[in-house]
């Protein structure tokens, strides 16, 4: 199971990017698939996680109502948009197969950077 990140580079405040999760190897249509950032000195953090239908998701209360999460099951990708950027989002953001709304996970991708500075 491989996943590999993308859409991840440098923004103004204020600004916005869309990240992408592809799967290689299988189909991510069974799986939760969740977002997860990890910031220099701080422990990882869950972002938001989308259920394998799509129907549901969740949010840290950090990001609600900046990010959304989606998922296109045909294109067999996750996408992360996320709006009114804040320094503070600043970090490297891996994405994670599994089940349960991401509470067990079985794959990540090696991450991609997203810097939010002026």
């Amino acid at each position: 199971l491989q996943l590999v990140e993308s859409g991840g580079g440098l923004v103004q405040p204020g600004g916005s990017l869309r990240l992408s999760c592809a799967a290689s190897g299988f189909t991510l249509d069974r799986y939760a698939i969740g977002w997860f950032r990890q910031a220099p000195g701080k422990e990882r953090e869950e972002v938001s996680c989308i259920a394998s239908s799509g129907s549901s998701a969740d949010y840290a209360d950090s990001v609600k109502g900046r990010f959304t999460i989606s998922r296109d099951n045909a294109k067999n990708t996750v996408y992360l948009q996320m709006n009114s950027l804040k320094p503070e989002d600043t970090a490297i953001y891996y994405c994670a197969a599994g089940w349960a709304m991401c509470a067990s996970l079985i794959s990540w991708g090696q991450g991609t950077q997203v810097t939010v500075s002026s």
